[in-house]
């Protein structure tokens, strides 16, 4: 990738961006592939006759693959790179996509979900750990946000296309052709990453850690300006001779709490419910009374207040700082599920329930989604940071599956049907935002402004 530089010394944020914007690629694919599901579940599941755990299975089966992606990924960035990790992402969803939208069984189709399963869980882990050790800390914030940014996006435009491919035929031509269009639209964005990454520097932090710091001290330059790479490359020099490069690094003192943070954040960020709305909201919105097209157009207007928020989020994120915007998110995450809950027991219209949903999906976007990637990438030694950040996203998409797998059959249970009129999961998912509210306000760090080494020096001290 050129970068149109009078002074190179002076280095450029054009560049960062520029960078930053196609590993951020990665993160359109994770919104596009796990946000495909939403309206292509409807006639999937007519079509090959999925009662609810089947219907559970078959969208929950690709984050248990995001889960090994997530796992694997980082022993490979350790080894490899984050770039060729993002590479092998992208080489998965194309293969996914070209399989899921021709499978004859749902078995099939389950082996090709689970293959770009991988992938997501691959590109989620790299696409922000590469962007954090990539750019300066003065932004640092607002690019890996502008990650989540991507990933709002991906499920925007899958969302876009699943309402204009449904609108091509009757409900019979959708459960026998429209879903598999769906899937395989894939398949375009996936050969756009993977031709943009081979214009791509690796990770300077990465390539240091490899002895190539010739190669580290060009792009840093590149980045910030001939003063700044060589006084990064000082740091990242001596944060890494003070790394054992071992996982026991974690259970040192002073680091233990690094892992537990990392891990509760991840799963908080998923057990308060986000991706019930953003797999299963078209569904959600059918069963509140609205037909097919309108849930559909529903569920792109959560896509878009779920894209803008995100803006928000990357303007603030390095002026308020971490901690603010998760406080406050978690907040309006938990009071927009108890007002969903209680209109749902009260059986209100689904006016109501779209007003509840947007008004949580907007907290969301504004803090939980982008700031705890931002978090996650920021916490852990250079050394092992693709390791440490693989055990912390592998529990997100475990996490992310039981929630994917346990809200249809909560959904549809008779008992609790009867009991709380589909109230109660979304009563859970606001406990667990009042959860995350206390978790952050005792336990997590402000680390705005700081480098990843002046981080990691935090916690050792």
């Amino acid at each position: 990738m050129s970068d149109q530089l009078s002074n190179q010394d002076k280095g450029s944020v054009a560049y960062v961006m520029q960078v930053c914007l196609v590993a951020a690629l990665g993160g359109l694919l994770f919104g596009y592939d796990t946000g495909v599901i939403n309206g292509a579940i409807g006639p999937l599941k007519a079509h090959f006759t999925l009662d609810a755990r089947a219907e559970g299975w078959a969208t929950g089966c690709a984050l248990l693959g995001c889960a090994i992606g997530a796992a694997v990924a980082g022993v490979l960035s350790d080894r490899l790179g984050r770039k060729k990790v993002l590479i092998i992402s992208a080489i998965l969803f194309f293969v996914s996509a070209v399989g899921t939208a021709l499978p004859r069984d749902i078995t099939t189709f389950i082996i090709f979900r689970i293959v770009g399963g991988v992938g997501v869980g691959a590109a989620a882990l790299s696409s922000p750990m590469y962007i954090a050790e990539i750019s300066p800390a003065r932004i640092r914030g607002r690019m890996v946000s502008v990650n989540q940014f991507a990933i709002v996006t991906g499920f925007l435009i899958v969302y876009f296309v699943n309402y204009f491919i449904a609108l091509q035929g009757d409900s019979a031509w959708n459960q026998q052709f429209g879903w598999r269009w769906m899937f395989g639209s894939e398949a375009l964005p996936a050969v756009s990453l993977l031709v943009l990454l081979f214009f791509v520097p690796e990770s300077p932090r990465w390539l240091t850690k490899q002895d190539r710091s010739d190669e580290a001290l060009e792009i840093l330059t590149r980045v910030d300006g001939a003063d700044y790479g060589r006084t990064e490359l000082l740091e990242i020099k001596d944060a890494l001779a003070r790394e054992s490069g071992s996982l026991r690094q974690l259970f040192q003192p002073g680091m233990k709490i690094v892992l537990v943070i990392g891990i509760v954040l991840a799963v908080l960020q998923q057990v308060t419910g986000i991706n019930v709305f953003l797999y299963f909201g078209t569904e959600i919105f059918k069963k509140m009374g609205s037909q097919t097209h309108a849930a559909l157009a529903q569920t792109v207007i959560v896509g878009a207040v779920n894209l803008s928020f995100t803006i928000v989020a990357i303007w603030t994120v390095d002026r308020l700082g971490r901690r603010p915007l998760m406080m406050i998110g978690s907040a309006g995450m938990g009071i927009s599920l108890l007002a969903m809950g209680l209109a749902a027991f009260c059986q209100r219209t689904e006016l109501w329930i779209l007003l509840f949903i947007l008004g949580y999906i907007a907290c969301f976007a504004l803090s939980v989604g982008p700031v705890t990637w931002v978090i996650l990438s920021e916490i852990f030694p250079t050394r092992i940071r693709g390791r440490a950040m693989a055990i912390a996203t592998v529990c997100l998409w475990v996490a992310n599956y039981v929630i994917s797998q346990t809200f249809p059959m909560m959904d549809e249970n008779e008992w609790l049907l009867e009991k709380f009129h589909r109230a109660f999961p979304f009563w859970l998912y606001g406990a667990f935002c009042a959860v995350l509210l206390v978790f952050v306000w005792r336990f997590v760090p402000e680390t705005k402004g700081k480098t990843l080494e002046q981080i990691e020096k935090h916690w050792m001290h």
